[in-house]
């Protein structure tokens, strides 16, 4: 059976969720799109460019360039510093001599250095294939002017515009010197502000000349770029790629690298000098002059440097990329870098977006969901890193923050309330309604189950409290104070006359005056105590019998040695008998003696 009539598909209701995932790519693409307007994600866009320029495949050296360059073993070995202008002019005179299709100097020579000046100027102005280097003027730089005796358009600027972070990812074709505002110490070409004053960059004044040979001329198009045979060279805009707003004023391309380090063979000036360089290796090529010493500060990071320890490439091997670039594609059909309009590029991540709100709605189990979401991610960058083989820079990271969204959005849209239960059971305190609480405290207590233990813990404080007043210590009693003797033995004689009167039925009389004393505690202290309350409110133990019970027989002499030594101590005949609280009823009365004789004791003590 198709799974498209499976249980699952048959009861999703395709136009609500339809619905549901329209508005969730739209909100998602929306904000992605906008917070890359806002260059939020520049610098993430221009590392994923950098990391694909590093894993792309390396093209290897293109046979029709030579670096000549000038290394530090060079300067150590020649001891020059910058190099003389005799040495450079003895270096042009050998590679003339080879033939070669045109040679570059990447080195400012505005003013002598050492001997040979009329050497060099000599041999610039008596060739036409030899092309030199100044720095155009900008508003805080005055310029470098080119080397003297050359032609206008033998010269080339060796600017090279650079990144936020110092990363070197364009080139320039044309310039127009900007106005310094700082003092010019002379007029040249490179600081005329002059709107017809449009130079040529060195690198693509280098391409010129080798591809005027092969009869191709550039053309300038309606819309603004520039075509040399059927190559259009687009020209560079603000949002191009990954860029947001960025200084793109001049004729600027994408340079796209070749290589690492392998872009281009090179050679030392030590071995051209001493004839150690084949003829083969010059004869019809760009021949490039210029520092590959670290030592002199002409190199740029560019983005094989994150790979490398910000390893720098030399400015002369830079120039030789761009030539590269332009050669292979006019004659070898290489593709330039290209980029889609921003109006695809939205479409692009909208796309992705509407991807990921699908895989929410497909999915049922989470980690059917978690294991979609990493393939959807692999695709994604598959599809982009084969696009950027053939230099096509597509936006990687926007379109997976819009996957990523899109999928966890409508994800929560679909399950929002589940998990929102789920959360709220985990960590929210839910409030319970205060008349539902009081209705279930009502519930709980008119049970029948409440009330029986409400009984059983009634009977056993009851129970309680009569075990602990019958293990309660026997007070000592004395009278509150020594003046009141004769009340207390006048209060003990009527209650004992009444007693033995009616020891069964007479109670205690209530408006007499209650006997009053004080018991001593152990901490030094005195409590007054009223005895016989608290003897009307003790529980009989026992019932009142009609006649008394028979005396306690009194233990013989041979019973003595049985009973505890405390038992057999004699009491003296002045001696009071010890006071015990009555257990019944039937000891009251000699209880009540045994006061009457402590009473008479504390009267003669």
């Amino acid at each position: 059976m198709s799974p498209w009539r499976s249980e699952k598909f048959r009861n999703l209701n395709f136009p609500t969720w339809g619905k549901s995932i329209l508005l969730t790519s739209l909100i998602v693409s929306g904000v992605v799109v906008g917070l890359r307007q806002l260059g939020a994600l520049q610098s993430l866009e221009l590392a994923a460019y950098d990391q694909m320029m590093r894993w792309r495949p390396d093209e290897g050296p293109d046979d029709r360039l030579l670096v000549v360059g000038v290394s530090e073993s060079d300067i150590q070995t020649r001891r020059e510093y910058p190099l003389e202008d005799g040495t450079l002019a003895q270096l042009l005179e050998r590679l003339e001599a080879a033939q070669p299709r045109a040679i570059g100097v990447d080195i400012l020579r505005d003013v002598p250095q050492g001997e040979g000046r009329q050497a060099l100027i000599s041999q610039l102005e008596n060739s036409d294939r030899i092309i030199t280097v100044c720095q155009m003027s900008s508003v805080d730089e005055p310029g470098i002017a080119p080397a003297p005796g050359v032609a206008p358009e033998q010269v080339g600027f060796a600017d090279l515009p650079i990144d936020p972070g110092g990363t070197l990812r364009r080139a320039i074709l044309l310039s127009i010197p900007q106005e310094s505002e700082l003092p010019v110490p002379s007029q040249h070409i490179c600081n005329d502000p002059n709107p017809d004053n449009q130079l040529l960059s060195f690198g693509f004044n280098l391409a010129l000349l080798y591809l005027m040979e092969e009869g191709f001329e550039p053309e300038l198009l309606d819309n603004g770029n520039m075509q040399i045979g059927s190559t259009v060279f687009r020209r560079l805009t603000p949002n191009a790629g990954g860029y947001r707003r960025a200084d793109t004023g001049n004729y600027q391309i994408s340079l796209n690298y070749r290589s690492h380090r392998n872009a281009v063979q090179q050679v030392t000036i030590t071995d051209v000098l001493e004839g150690n360089v084949d003829p083969n290796l010059i004869e019809d090529r760009i021949v490039l002059i210029g520092y590959t010493a670290s030592i002199v500060k002409d190199d740029f990071y560019t983005p094989y440097s994150a790979a490398t320890d910000a390893w720098r490439m030399p400015g002369v091997v830079v120039h030789a990329q761009n030539v590269s670039q332009i050669l292979s594609a006019v004659l070898d059909n290489r593709p330039l870098v290209w980029y889609w309009p921003e109006g695809v590029e939205i479409l692009w991540i909208f796309a992705w977006a509407l991807f990921g709100s699908a895989i929410a709605l497909f999915t049922r189990r989470l980690w059917v969901y978690g294991v979609s979401i990493v393939i959807a991610i692999a695709v994604l960058y598959g599809v982009v890193y084969l696009l950027f083989l053939g230099s096509g820079w597509v936006p990687l990271v926007p379109a997976a923050i819009a996957l990523l969204g899109g999928t966890l959005s409508f994800f929560f849209v679909k399950h929002g309330k589940a998990i929102y239960q789920g959360v709220k059971k985990i960590i929210i305190n839910i409030e319970i309604d205060e008349e539902k609480k009081q209705q279930q405290i009502a519930a709980i207590t008119e049970s029948d189950t409440f009330t029986e233990l409400q009984t059983r813990a009634a009977e056993l404080r009851q129970t309680r409290q009569r075990t602990r007043r019958r293990d309660r210590p026997t007070p000592v009693l004395t009278p509150a104070t020594p003046e009141d003797d004769s009340d207390y033995l006048q209060n003990l004689q009527q209650k004992g006359k009444t007693l033995r009167r009616h020891p069964e039925t007479t109670p205690l009389p209530e408006t007499a005056s209650p006997l009053v004393a004080v018991r001593e505690t152990p901490n030094g202290t005195s409590n007054t105590v009223d005895f016989f309350d608290r003897f009307r409110r003790q529980p009989q133990a026992t019932p009142v019998l009609d006649t008394p019970p028979p005396p306690s027989p009194i233990p013989s002499e041979a019973e003595l040695p049985s009973l505890p030594k405390r038992a057999r101590r004699r009491r003296t005949s002045s001696e009071p008998r010890p006071l015990t609280a009555p257990q019944t009823a039937e000891d009251e009365t000699d209880y009540l003696q045994s006061l009457q004789q402590r009473g008479q004791h504390l009267k003669k003590t």
